[in-house]
């Protein structure tokens, strides 16, 4: 099979070694904004969504966790809590500007004991085989350039009876709320970005991202491809968002 040399960015085809420096662009540009932007644009929303994405995961004390793709640390942080001072969670992210956002914010809420910082490409994690209890990736899977390897990825790091957590924007069939969702997403949020955070250029790579990530069926798929089992999903708020899970048996 000959190798892909183009991938997508947003709507825009491009060469495949030049998508994660331009991903790292639009974070680098937003990074100072992010957690004010969640809020706007989900309402709160994403809050609940990271919460029931968090007691899905079945994280317990003593455990150790990977999150990538951490952003300024939503997921991390509860993950820290539950693992707690016996426990280890993995904070990392492929951008260095958001990965130092997040630690800021964990130093701020005396969250450090237990959690590490790392720079870390989900296409390469750079740890022995078996090593975690559970690895998540929440509004991040979107932007890795091979997503199929970084699910491979996911499973070989994961120790027997682990299980792997994506939490991200996917697909509605509810007529009404995709032609809404439409609205907001290609009109409100590139708006949004420029008054809130100068920025709508990101904003509109956001909504064209979401459009070309895998709906939900092909998102298991890919899953149960890289090995995991018992895979399932919840979709929340209609399909914008859904919460997928798969086991290392």
């Amino acid at each position: 099979m000959e190798k892909q040399d183009t991938t997508h960015f947003g709507f825009k085809t491009v060469p495949i070694e030049e998508k994660a420096e331009r991903v790292r662009g639009v974070f680098d540009s937003v990074a100072s904004r992010y957690d004010i932007m969640n809020d706007l644009m989900s309402f709160g929303v994403h809050r609940l969504w990271k919460r029931i994405a968090v007691e899905l995961s079945g994280v317990r004390a003593g455990q150790r966790v990977l999150d990538l793709a951490s952003g300024t640390g939503d997921l991390a942080a509860r993950f820290a809590n539950l693992v707690g001072p016996e426990g280890r969670v993995v904070m990392s992210d492929i951008n260095a500007a958001m990965l130092e956002q997040g630690r800021r914010r964990m130093l701020d809420e005396g969250l450090v004991g237990n959690v590490e910082f790392t720079l870390i490409d989900a296409e390469h994690i750079p740890f022995a085989d078996n090593r975690f209890d559970c690895v998540s990736i929440g509004f991040g899977l979107r932007n890795v350039t091979d997503k199929q390897q970084a699910l491979n990825e996911m499973y070989r790091v994961l120790r027997p009876g682990g299980r792997a957590l994506v939490l991200e924007f996917s697909h509605t069939n509810v007529a009404p709320l995709k032609a809404a969702y439409d609205l907001y997403s290609f009109r409100l949020l590139p708006l949004m970005g420029r008054l809130v955070a100068n920025d709508a250029d990101s904003y509109r790579y956001l909504a064209e991202s979401i459009r070309m990530h895998p709906d939900q069926e092909t998102l298991k798929q890919m899953m149960e491809q890289a090995g995991f089992e018992q895979c399932d999903y919840h979709n929340l708020t209609g399909g914008i968002v859904a919460i997928h899970r798969g086991y290392k048996l």
